[in-house]
């Protein structure tokens, strides 16, 4: 949904996926009809009413295969892909529970997203964060 498999960006990361969003709101994505933006405001948009903080959470470890392969890789130099998979998972993941937590409030967006990752005790940790909201278009 967010990646392809090597990491680019894909169409569907770029271009909204709804249709009344297609083409219009180039810096917005629409994931299950909830519609997110790092932005601050929705310009179209009014704020109905403000649902509060939402997190989604994704932690990941990697297997001790991978762990030999990557710290081999890393002597030689180049990119890590089996870890920067695992962060686009880790992303995804948080994401997705982002936006079920935003539904759960019956939100239909979320504002100001912002992403944290960390390393905690060898795991890698993903925190994607924003302000829920319930949003209307704004008729011209």
């Amino acid at each position: 949904m967010f990646s392809s498999k090597h990491g680019k960006a894909s169409e569907e990361q770029v271009k909204p996926q709804s249709d009344a969003l297609a083409g219009k709101l180039p810096h917005f994505t629409d994931t299950h009809g909830v519609i997110t933006t790092t932005m601050n405001d929705l310009p179209g948009y009014r704020i109905i009413k403000v649902l509060g903080t939402v997190y989604g959470l994704c932690v990941r470890s990697r297997n001790i295969g991978a762990n030999l392969a990557s710290g081999f890789k890393s002597l030689a130099g180049g990119e890590l892909g089996y870890l920067t998979n695992m962060l686009y998972t880790g992303r995804n993941q948080a994401v997705d529970r982002l936006v079920g937590e935003t539904m759960g409030r019956d939100g239909n967006a979320i504002i100001a997203m912002r992403f944290e990752s960390s390393e905690v005790g060898g795991f890698s940790q993903v925190c994607a964060y924003g302000t829920a909201c319930l949003v209307e278009r704004i008729e011209e």
